[in-house]
């Protein structure tokens, strides 16, 4: 480690959070825009509640232990990380599903219109689900439609119910500008729904001031609920007494324990409630979230930001630009918290770093991705990854015959 990246280290007002987290020795860790590191509290409470609340107070627990209100609370915890007032915010499901619930909320609310707008480029489940729903409506109630970022004002036109996209984008890490792009859908007519799973918890949002409509997240990246953590939603006050949502499960009903017959939603957010929360993952998520609470959002920004500019100078400074193209906007107002190289044999690059002990993710056809957590990973981290990613490149072990196998999950 340099004198100048240790120096950045021992200034870091974030360093000692570290310390929170189990981390592998002698690993550098720059996958946590994919699944967050382990924080040490979640074991103990994971422990508790299937040791004692589980197996000693049983079903009582419901009550006694307050689990049919873990996704109010869970929701209430996160909803300061997206500028969200009280009320608006539920833990539940995936991001999928939810946003399932929203999109057809949206088309409800905004009818005749029909059109769900999307970029090309977004994660492909959110165009998954919305061509789900366009089949199931059929073409005259829902069709999707998806433009380059350059296109998407034009877009936005008399047809359009909502427009949907991820703030910060998962390939390039490229952040769009939310307050803009909110107050161009507006104008138009059309509502908006973004998906945070990128940006929630290392990025300051804010839902509220901006008049965002929806909103979906997940659990288990920069909020280190761990895997399959429970997702998120946000529902604008301003939308909760016209909402509707087709997943009419029974925890979403006005009075579940009533066992009526007929469905009657449940008042403000809690109507996008459906199925029985997943308790001992929301208790996960819960303990996770108490690490994110001993800083605060600009900070952890500020150090984001930093741990981004300091891996693409260092890109720069050793030639690795020679062969690699960054993807990734230097501007740090456009930056999420990773850096994305391109190359063709992104691949082969991706393990051999792996197998050296720098864990990064790839995504096809040809990109690597460096995901910087600033709650765990520290200026040395990203100084080792550039060391190796430079001898990675240098010797060309990622031709190996050894890296040519690819997993099911990649």
């Amino acid at each position: 480690m340099s004198e100048s990246t240790a120096q950045l280290d021992k200034e870091d007002p974030l360093a000692s959070l570290r310390e929170q987290f189990h981390l592998p020795e002698n690993t550098v860790y720059l996958d946590g825009n994919s699944l967050g590191a382990l924080p040490k509290g979640v074991s103990s409470a994971v422990a508790d509640v299937v040791e004692k609340q589980w197996r000693e107070d049983l079903i009582s627990s419901w009550n006694k232990n307050d689990w049919i209100r873990l996704p109010n609370l869970v929701g209430e915890a996160i909803a300061p990380y997206l500028g969200a007032a009280s009320g608006q915010v539920l833990c539940s499901d995936s991001i999928s599903v939810n946003l399932f619930k929203l999109l057809a909320t949206a088309l409800a609310l905004k009818a005749p219109r029909r059109v769900i707008l999307a970029l090309e480029e977004d994660f492909p489940t959110d165009a998954y689900i919305a061509q789900g729903i366009a089949q199931l409506l059929g073409e005259e109630r829902c069709e999707l439609r998806r433009v380059a970022p350059d296109q998407l004002e034009d877009a936005l036109n008399d047809d359009v119910a909502v427009l949907m996209l991820t703030e910060v984008n998962y390939r390039s890490g490229e952040r769009y500008d939310m307050a803009a792009i909110t107050e161009a859908a507006h104008a138009a007519g059309a509502l908006v729904l973004w998906d945070l799973a990128h940006s929630a918890g290392v990025i300051p949002i804010e839902l509220d001031r901006l008049n965002v409509d929806f909103a979906v997240g997940c659990g288990y990246k920069y909020f280190n609920g761990g895997p399959g953590a429970p997702a998120f939603l946000y529902v604008n006050h301003r939308h909760q007494s016209e909402a509707r949502q087709p997943l009419s499960g029974w925890l979403g009903h006005r009075d579940p324990f009533a066992f009526a017959a007929d469905y009657e939603a449940g008042s403000g957010v809690q109507r996008y409630q459906a199925g029985t929360p997943s308790i001992i993952s929301m208790v996960a998520l819960s303990a996770a979230l108490r690490v994110l609470q001993l800083t605060d959002i600009a900070q952890i920004r500020e150090k984001s930001l930093a741990l981004t500019a300091f891996f693409m100078r260092g890109l720069a400074s050793r030639g690795l630009l020679d062969d690699l193209e960054c993807l990734t906007p230097e501007e740090p107002e456009r930056r999420g918290s990773q850096v994305s190289v391109r190359y063709e044999q992104a691949w082969g690059i991706s393990q051999a770093l792996i197998e050296a002990k720098v864990i990064v993710d790839f995504r096809a056809p040809d990109i690597v991705r460096f995901g910087f957590a600033p709650l765990y990973n520290s200026f040395a981290d990203a100084e080792r990854a550039l060391d190796i990613l430079a001898e990675v490149l240098s010797d060309q072990r990622y031709l190996d015959e050894r890296f040519s196998e690819r997993p099911a999950v990649t």
